[in-house]
């Protein structure tokens, strides 16, 4: 990973750590390098970091599970109080199953923090990678995800939005969705 790559990757840390609430159990979908849960481990319960790249390990209250969300994630219903999806969701097939698993794995009351880059970042990266100033991004996978759908995705799997921030120079969104109290799984 470039310096630019890494930049970008800390900032969007940086603006996600303070939705995740102290005491949580933490599923980090797409975790990579396990920057996200190396930086709010000092006060969660646990972390599972799920990545198709990661070398599986356990080590106390963190587990590192290689695989792809849904597709891998056999995870007890209500496992989590907390779901960080951050760059990854535009990389997935099917947005709308991952919104759903997420309502499904989360506890009444938990949330989804996750990033999205907007469409136009795309065509940024590919002068960047033109330029070598950045290579950790695989902006051929995106799959045409509209970043503008996301609030839609997860409302319909019955989520609420609490939070939607622009950052990156307006390029990155932070969305924080929150399932209700009291409330099951979707089908």
């Amino acid at each position: 990973m470039k310096a630019l790559d890494r930049w970008l990757q800390t900032w969007r840390v940086r603006v996600a750590a303070p939705a995740i609430p102290d005491g949580a159990r933490l599923l980090d979908v797409g975790c990579h390098d396990r920057s996200l849960i190396d930086r709010v481990l000092p006060r969660i319960a646990s972390a599972v970091g799920l990545d198709p790249v990661v070398a599986p390990s356990e080590d106390g209250r963190v587990s590192f599970v290689r695989g792809t969300f849904p597709e891998d994630a056999a995870f007890e219903d209500a496992s989590f109080d907390c779901i960080a999806i951050l760059a990854t969701l535009e990389h997935m097939h099917d947005p709308a199953s991952v919104a759903r698993a997420c309502h499904r794995v989360l506890v009444p009351g938990g949330r989804v923090v996750l990033t999205v880059p907007h469409p136009a970042v795309d065509r940024i990266l590919d002068v960047l990678l033109f330029l070598r100033l950045a290579d950790g991004i695989d902006a051929e996978e995106h799959h045409g995800f509209d970043v503008d759908a996301t609030t839609g995705l997860f409302e319909a799997a019955g989520f609420r939005l609490a939070r939607e921030r622009r950052f990156q120079l307006g390029l990155n969104r932070l969305y924080v969705f929150e399932k209700p109290p009291g409330a099951g799984s979707v089908a």
